[in-house]
């Protein structure tokens, strides 16, 4: 096990599922940073929802529900169910906070199932933006607050959005996947305002550290913090071990494969290769892979499916192995 610091890069459910084994490994979480994807943040029901970063936030702080792997244990969801009484719809609405046009959602009706203490946290994220803060120190405010020592950093303090391109158009990511259930077509993928975004000093310092990228999604999970300049570029220039999605050849769950597929990469671990060919070290995959040859890596078969936390904290240490 190594004594220097790691950072993870973390989107989706897959990588949170792999943090949750941090407390039975003899990682210092001070040692540890999270650097997350903030391509999914939404406003709804005039407040601003991080799903990425609110999954780190709630695994690290041991609230997480297990069973969906987003949101809280045991949570409540009265308020919810008091705006959907006449149905969910999705309504675009204006707004002036960070996120931009576009990306702002009516809470009448409001179609992402939020809980009563899940929305305590984008209360308190919205204030802190609302009153200058940056999302970096609105992140750092709620750890303190959830007695999490782990930095948990968001990619970047500026705009970044992900937008799936559909026969009818284009989706915010969460409209495609949570209110239409991921079904549309997908003719592209786009990340807008990555072109102008930076990645936080923080986050660059985090990435001089070698680097973990669990099993999340390359496309939607992964690519938003990857197309923000500056973030390829340091990875290049560190130890990166990047962990599979792919177990016996399919996913294990989201919408990875056919995301894949519709930017032309193949819907395998051999995908998941090319998306991060050029400054991949390492790439984990489960013992079943046959479809990886002709790799400029490492290829390292492993047990990658997490099905608990002492099997996350197995996989973590051995990770963290490979970043030596």
């Amino acid at each position: 096990m190594t004594d220097e610091a790691v950072a993870f890069l973390s989107g989706g459910t897959g990588t949170p599922k792999l943090l949750d084994g941090l407390d039975e490994t003899n990682l210092d979480g001070s040692d540890v940073s999270v650097v997350v994807n903030t391509g999914d943040d939404i406003e709804i029901s005039g407040n601003i929802v991080c799903p990425d970063i609110d999954t780190v936030l709630y695994t690290l702080s041991d609230r997480i529900d297990r069973q969906k792997w987003w949101g809280i244990d045991g949570d409540t969801h009265e308020t919810h169910e008091r705006l959907t009484e006449d149905g969910t719809r999705i309504e675009r609405v204006k707004s002036s906070r960070r996120l931009g046009d576009g990306r702002a959602f009516s809470g009448e009706g409001e179609f992402m199932r939020i809980g009563d203490e899940d929305r305590a946290t984008h209360i308190l994220r919205t204030s802190a933006l609302d009153s200058g803060k940056t999302l970096t120190e609105a992140t750092a405010r709620i750890c303190s607050r959830m007695g999490i020592e782990t930095d948990v950093l968001p990619v970047s303090d500026d705009s970044v959005a992900t937008y799936i391109e559909t026969p009818d158009g284009y989706e915010h990511f969460q409209v495609w996947w949570v209110a239409n259930g991921g079904e549309p077509e997908v003719r592209d993928v786009e990340f807008r305002g990555a072109e102008d975004a930076e990645p936080t000093d923080s986050v660059l310092d985090a990435l001089e550290s070698s680097v973990v990228i669990g099993p999340s999604n390359p496309v939607t999970s992964l690519g938003p913090m990857l197309a923000v300049e500056g973030v390829r570029e340091a990875l290049r220039e560190t130890h990166v071990v990047a962990v599979s999605p792919f177990v016996g050849g399919e996913i294990v769950s989201g919408p990875a494969a056919k995301l894949m597929r519709s930017i032309g990469l193949p819907a395998s671990s051999r995908g998941v290769y090319e998306a991060y060919s050029d400054f991949l070290d390492v790439l984990v995959v489960d013992y079943e892979t046959s479809d990886i040859e002709d790799v400029d890596c490492d290829v390292v078969r492993e047990k990658t499916r997490i099905d608990g936390r002492e099997n996350a904290a197995r996989l973590v240490e051995r990770l963290v192995e490979l970043t030596d």
